[in-house]
């Protein structure tokens, strides 16, 4: 069996990348470790063609090709033609891409077409508030027409697309985002920093990380030795503006910015030592498919705060495995990190039971046998 992935996320050193490169690689990864042949298709993150192998993943990167306004053009050309190259030298049998990925790849008979719902454009519009992009909303129905079947990483990315694009009869699984239990060990108590509060994700609106920094001021005066930490890349406005900076002028106060600390991009795999200093990690996002960075938290066995909202009760029981709150509300993230925070024996409590829950349900060698599983079953017809 050959699975060739379109994605331009795969992950390359030096270069930052979000949850679904990170899942996808370490899918791939095991996938090969399986026999299956897995080629990834997608843009470079440089301006040259590269061709590499990950572990056994051949990872075809294209050279972005920016000549307005038919960038979307030439970009669906060179995929199209490179899976063409692939195939008639290895025979694909799977071509799977997230929501807007199919619209104009050119299907070659012989090989299904999958859609690994991650959140589309119609789910995250609508969560956020926006309005649908003409363009991309076009894209997005095109490539669900296209696809042979489409699944989903939670049964609320399913659900809730299902509110906007048509596939009932296509309609596939729920197979859940694996942790990366190689990078994500046990976390060590003793290593816990007293009070440290800890962020990771790309820093903008959906993440929450503008709530949790208008929370910590009364949580710096309940529990004075509290610090706020904040990895990750920034995100800018339309016009250029600088999220952090935005946060930086006008959403913190004077009384606590010596305590918050923008740590930047940090890599996957450098995660996990900062995640185990902190005394609580806490990633109140508005809106997300299936979190990933969620799993890899509560894989190490840490005191976990979460969103009620989307597929955040899939992922964590409240009071058992970790905390959620409701992150579009200040009072709601503050009042719960406060408890949290007053409790520290319910918290090893609930850290050790997301451990064990993770492990269950979460683990990339039961996973990827599901995956297998129902690649299988496609392919059979």
């Amino acid at each position: 069996m050959h699975i060739c992935f379109l994605s331009s996320e795969y992950p390359k050193a030096g270069f930052p990348h979000g949850g679904v490169g990170t899942f996808l690689q370490i899918l791939a990864r095991n996938l090969v470790k399986h026999d299956i042949r897995v080629s990834i298709v997608g843009l470079n993150y440089t301006d040259e063609y590269e061709e590499t192998l990950d572990e056994g993943v051949h990872v075809y990167r294209l050279k972005p090709r920016k000549v307005k306004p038919i960038t979307w053009y030439l970009t669906f050309q060179a995929i199209n033609s490179k899976i063409k190259e692939i195939h008639q030298k290895h025979p694909i049998s799977i071509v799977e891409s997230t929501e807007l990925g199919l619209a104009f790849i050119k299907k070659i008979p012989g090989i299904k077409y999958l859609i690994r719902m991650n959140g589309g454009h119609h789910f995250f519009a609508e969560s956020e508030n926006r309005p649908i992009d003409p363009w991309k909303g076009f894209q997005e129905k095109r490539s669900f027409r296209k696809a042979d079947m489409v699944f989903g990483v939670s049964e609320y990315v399913i659900n809730h697309t299902a509110n906007y694009l048509d596939f009932a009869d296509k309609k596939g699984p729920v197979i859940y985002n694996p942790a990366n239990l190689e990078h994500f060990y046990q976390a060590d108590p003793s290593k816990m920093v007293p009070g440290r509060i800890f962020f990771a994700g790309t820093v903008c609106e959906k993440k929450g990380v503008r709530q949790l920094i208008l929370a910590f001021p009364k949580i710096k005066e309940r529990f004075p030795e509290s610090e706020l930490y904040i990895a990750g890349r920034d995100w800018f406005f339309p016009d250029g503006r600088s999220y952090i900076q935005y946060l930086k002028d006008s959403q913190i106060q004077d009384a606590v910015k010596d305590s918050i600390k923008f740590l930047g991009p940090v890599a996957n795999h450098e995660l996990p030592k900062y995640m185990e200093a902190a005394e609580i990690c806490a990633y109140p996002s508005h809106m997300e498919a299936m979190p990933l960075a969620w799993i890899e938290v509560l894989s190490m066995g840490k005191a976990f705060l979460g969103s009620v909202l989307g597929p955040g009760p899939e992922v964590v029981n409240d009071h058992v495995t970790g905390r959620v709150c409701d992150p579009r509300d200040v009072a709601s993230v503050e009042s719960v990190l406060l408890e949290m925070l007053s409790d520290k024996e319910k918290n090893l409590k609930m850290a050790e039971a997301a451990r064990k829950d993770v492990l269950e349900r979460f683990s990339i060698d039961k996973l990827v046998h599901k995956n297998i599983d129902f690649f299988r079953q496609v392919v059979a017809g």
